[in-house]
């Protein structure tokens, strides 16, 4: 990660704390403490194979999370004014009870409905907490991530290229690559769907592993994948996609102690000036299309326009 990329990082966290405590009308260096810890557990876990750092900063502080967090600093602050306020009831009942006047029954009355109050709050935290997994999934759901393979979605893809397209001129090459898992309907009928899963998290893998940061790989739909990679020539993509095609084939997955080779077919093109996302994935769809036909496992490129 280079030095720009991690004060680009630093920014955009520091403007989404402020914004969280700004919108608070209490706030607590515990509050303060407890975000940062989160946030450097998120960045310590980010690998940078997955994704830029910049598009890190975009995304983790810039999307529906946001509201979650506030959702959940809200509700924590009412839960903590609530058991400050119970404390004080307690501080002042000790008060009102003096050693030449203590009426032990009442004192342990008042100590009761303390506690019970106190576990209201706490039973009404915990709801909340169980409340905001729930929306938590639901985000999941409906974020830029695939729920199995952890890679980037179909919906990530279209606003990508979507951003892509509407630029004149890029400053650097860009290629797409469509890969599809050769013969995928034969594993998930031998062996089950749920190898079938176990296969499309090891190619997710291997992809992660194989690009370099600031390439792109998104799950497009079934068995098939797309790749994005920037700043490369013609040579070093087809290099690139030969050397995925090699990892895939030669590597296995052991599943239920049966090992499972899988082999796949890639079409790879070039971005052209007027692309739009539909013809640049139209085009990378017939190249894989004409890798198929040609054998599977392998690649077949087409930079120009059409097969």
């Amino acid at each position: 990660m280079q030095k720009h990329e991690l004060i680009s990082l630093a920014n955009e966290m520091c403007k989404e704390l402020v914004t969280i405590i700004d919108n608070q009308e209490h706030a607590s260096k515990e509050q303060l403490a407890n975000y940062l810890f989160e946030s450097a557990e998120l960045v310590m876990n980010l690998k940078e194979k997955d994704i830029s750092s910049t598009d890190f900063a975009e995304t983790l502080f810039h999307n529906v999370y946001r509201e979650l967090t506030k959702k959940s600093l809200s509700s924590y602050t009412d839960t903590n004014n609530k058991i400050e306020i119970l404390a004080q009831v307690h501080e002042d009942t000790l008060l009102e009870c003096d050693e030449d006047n203590l009426d032990l029954p009442l004192l342990k009355s008042k100590f009761h409905e303390i506690q019970d109050a106190m576990a209201v709050e706490v039973k009404k935290a915990n709801e909340t907490i169980k409340y905001l997994h729930e929306q938590v999934k639901t985000l999941e759901k409906n974020s830029n991530l695939d729920g199995l393979t952890k890679v980037y979605n179909r919906r990530a893809l279209s606003t990508y290229l979507t951003e892509v397209c509407s630029k004149e001129k890029l400053p650097n090459d860009l290629h797409a690559l469509i890969l599809d898992i050769d013969d995928f309907k034969k594993v998930n009928d031998t062996h089950g769907h749920l190898a079938g899963d176990k296969v499309l998290i090891f190619i997710a893998n291997i992809l992660r592993k194989t690009l370099r940061d600031g390439d792109r790989v998104f799950r497009y739909g079934g068995e098939e994948f797309v790749i994005i990679l920037n700043r490369l020539d013609d040579m070093q993509c087809k290099n690139i996609t030969n050397r995925i095609i090699g990892l895939i084939r030669n590597n296995k997955l052991v599943y239920k102690g049966v090992s499972l080779s899988v082999t796949m077919s890639i079409g790879a093109t070039k971005f052209i000036s007027g692309d739009t996302p539909d013809s640049l994935i139209y085009r990378a769809d017939k190249a894989l299309y004409k890798a198929k036909e040609n054998g599977k496992d392998q690649m077949y490129v087409d930079l120009t326009n059409g097969i």
